[in-house]
This record gives C-alpha cells, sequence and structure tokens, in this order.
C-alpha cells in the first residue's frame, strides 16, 4: 500500500504530567504581566529575561547533552513545555529560533568548537539567533540564492541581501544560506551555511513594519562582511540538504497552529459569560476539534524526530493545515460577534482578536509560503 505520509499514534509520556504541572505554576507568575494585545502577538515577542528565565529552569535546549547545558530530555517532554508556554501567548521570540532549529543544526553539523561557544548561551536564554534564508526578487523560492561568500585569505567575504528575517534586530547571530560556487541558476548545487555575529561591519539591518506597526521581519544587507573559516557549518556546498532538514524542526512544531490558541480561550471565556446556542457552540467544537487533531500529528512528528527520522511531509501537512486554521479563527470571532465587531481594546477578546487579525497574513509567509508547502505535499504523494 503506498504510504507517503506516517503519522504513528503516539502519546506525550505519563511522566510529562509533572512537568506540564511546573510549567503551568512556572507561568503563573509571568502570565498576568502580559496585556491581551501582547498575547495575541504569539511567539515572535521578544523578552530576553523571560528567555533567561526558562533556561534557568532547563527549559531552553532540553533535548541536547549535558555536557553543552542541556538536560538530555525527550522531544516529547519539550513539545509539553512548547505548548504551555504557546498555549499563555508567552513572549518566547528571544530564544525561539535559537531553540527550535538554530541548536539543533550546530549540534548534528557544527564543530566541537560551534557547539561550545554556542550550544551553552542558548540554553541560558543569552543568544538569539535569526536565520538569513529568503532573499528579495526571489519570491518563496529558497533555492534562489544569489548572496555569496566568497573565499579569500583566512575566510569569506559576503555580498548580497536576505529578506523576512525575523528578529535580525535584536538577534546577537545568523544562520545564513550562501552561495559559495556557481550562480543562482545552479539551484541547489553550490550552497553553504554559515554562522556569524550580527555585529559585524557591513551588515545593514532595515525593519520591516507590519499592520500592527511593528517590526518583526527584517531585510538584511550584507556589503564585503568578512567572516572567518571557522563560520562554515557541516560540509561546504551541503546547505541545501542541511536546510531542508532542518525546517522539519521549523514546521511540525506547535508553533504552527498554536498562535491563535490565546484568541480561542479566550472566546470560550467570552462565551461562557454572555451566552451560546448551538450555532456558535457548532463553530467552536470545530475549531477544538481540527486543533486536537493538529496536536496529535505534531505530537507524532514530536516522536519521528526522537528517533532520528526526517518527516519533511509530515511537518508540511502540518504546516498547511495549521496555517489555515490560525488564519481562519480570527473569522470565527468575528462571525460569532458580528461581522461589525470592532477590532480595538474594548475587551480582552476584541484586544486580542486585533492582533491576531493583523498578524494573520505573516502565518502563510513563515516557514514557506502555501504554494511552496502544498508543492512539497505533492512531491511526497509522487505527483510531481
Amino acid at each position: 500500500m503506498f504510504q507517503p505520509y506516517r503519522f504513528a499514534d503516539i502519546e506525550v509520556v505519563e511522566d510529562a504530567a509533572a512537568l506540564r504541572l511546573e510549567v503551568r505554576e512556572f507561568l503563573d507568575e509571568w502570565k498576568y504581566m502580559w496585556t491581551p494585545w501582547e498575547r495575541g502577538l504569539g511567539w515572535n515577542r521578544h523578552d530576553r529575561k523571560f528567555s533567561e528565565a526558562l533556561g534557568a529552569k532547563g527549559w531552553i535546549g532540553m533535548c541536547w547533552p549535558k555536557k553543552y547545558g542541556g538536560t538530555e530530555r525527550s522531544m516529547l517532554e519539550r513539545h509539553v513545555v512548547i505548548e504551555e508556554l504557546l498555549a499563555v501567548g508567552a513572549p518566547v521570540g528571544a530564544h525561539w529560533v535559537s531553540d527550535r532549529q538554530s541548536g539543533p543544526l550546530i549540534l548534528k553539523a557544527g564543530t566541537e568548537t560551534q557547539r561550545q561557544k554556542y550550544l551553552p548561551e542558548i540554553i541560558r536564554g543569552e543568544a538569539c539567533f535569526c536565520i538569513g534564508l529568503s532573499e528579495p526578487d526571489a519570491g518563496s523560492d529558497l533555492a534562489s540564492v544569489r548572496t555569496r561568500a566568497d573565499k579569500v585569505d583566512g575566510g569569506w567575504l559576503i555580498n548580497g541581501r536576505k529578506i523576512w528575517t525575523t528578529n535580525a534586530h535584536l538577534s546577537e547571530y545568523i544562520i545564513a544560506l550562501l552561495r559559495t560556487e556557481g550562480t543562482a541558476a545552479d539551484r541547489h548545487k553550490g550552497l553553504s551555511q554559515f554562522v556569524f555575529s550580527m555585529n559585524l561591519p557591513g551588515i545593514t539591518i532595515r525593519k520591516i513594519k507590519d499592520l500592527t506597526g511593528l517590526a518583526h521581519f527584517n531585510e538584511v544587507t550584507f556589503d564585503d562582511v568578512f567572516i572567518d573559516d571557522d563560520a562554515l557549518i557541516g560540509t561546504l556546498g551541503g546547505g541545501w540538504a542541511q536546510v531542508t532538514a532542518e525546517l522539519a524542526f521549523e514546521r511540525s512544531g506547535p508553533d504552527r497552529y498554536m498562535t491563535s490558541f490565546p484568541l480561542l480561550e479566550e472566546l470560550v471565556e467570552h462565551v461562557n459569560k454572555t451566552g451560546s446556542d448551538r450555532m456558535i457552540d457548532r463553530q467552536i467544537g470545530a475549531e477544538f476539534a481540527k486543533m486536537a487533531v493538529l496536536r496529535q500529528m505534531s505530537v507524532s512528528i514530536a516522536g519521528m524526530l526522537q528517533e532520528g527520522l526526517l518527516p519533511n511531509q509530515e511537518a508540511a501537512v502540518v504546516k498547511d493545515l495549521g496555517t489555515d486554521a490560525e488564519q481562519r479563527l480570527p473569522e470565527v470571532v468575528r462571525s460569532i460577534l458580528g461581522q461589525n465587531s470592532p477590532l480595538d481594546k474594548s475587551t480582552s477578546l476584541t484586544e486580542i482578536n486585533a492582533a491576531i487579525t493583523q498578524t494573520a497574513p505573516t502565518f502563510s509567509l513563515r516557514g514557506g509560503t502555501r504554494e511552496i508547502i502544498r508543492g512539497i505535499m505533492a512531491k511526497g504523494l509522487g505527483l510531481r
């Protein structure tokens, strides 16, 4: 039987119940500090003190070796912590990319010197990473990389631009996919990954404001930026394979369907106070059911990652369905409140709905556009 997708029936380990309770007790000391608007802005919010507090609890780099400061816990236990953080709209942006994908990449493909340098900083919540992938005028074509790293004495010289780089203006480090050989026409060939400081001479960052008036995305320009030889991660020319493996972490986690969860919780509280009917109950129940299915799929992928598998196809499914769910929920809220309901701060529900409504268009850009993701799914089905 043709089975392109594997979603095993995996349950979160039983002893994670105590961990979940511990995380909730920790969050009780923080969550009342955040406004509904802030909770609605999702995991991009940057709060260094909060990240450092999580690091002190051992909840960053949880699955990494103890010799780097990790606690060697399972991917499923990490999944529990991530769920609880997203459920309350915690400001995890200062360590999110570092913990989710930069650290795992360095752990797998980096040198021992790179592991010793970067992983302890990430685990303490002190190192914010950004990812240099997309480029101007390339649309969703990630392989169309023109930003170059040319070999010079003692290192490399970087020239070019990256765009949609989340939190670049707040990051200490970047991991960039650069062309070290050939041209953009060579596609996947001649691409390499490098890790280096965002404070180097020649780096210019231009903020890109979204509908909220805030800037999470950035355009990053490199003008003759010199990096040492030891900035190379993994194999020279092997960047494409490394990036595609990295994206399995980016596309499959709870952040791909739980960004809007605080809005669902606020909606339920509102309906409980103001009254409901069968149609409203059905709408809310349908959204909750979809989220429950997505959760089970994400837990299954966490189990695969724990086993060392590379579930790129499955991660694409979670990303696509999760994006639909996240973008649909604000419209569900508006249909329940009435199409003329305000997008303002008059109530907790309208405040958080305003924040998510204005950021929802970006959900289908992060981690790959809907068209790219569905192309990956079609390839998994043998249709292209």
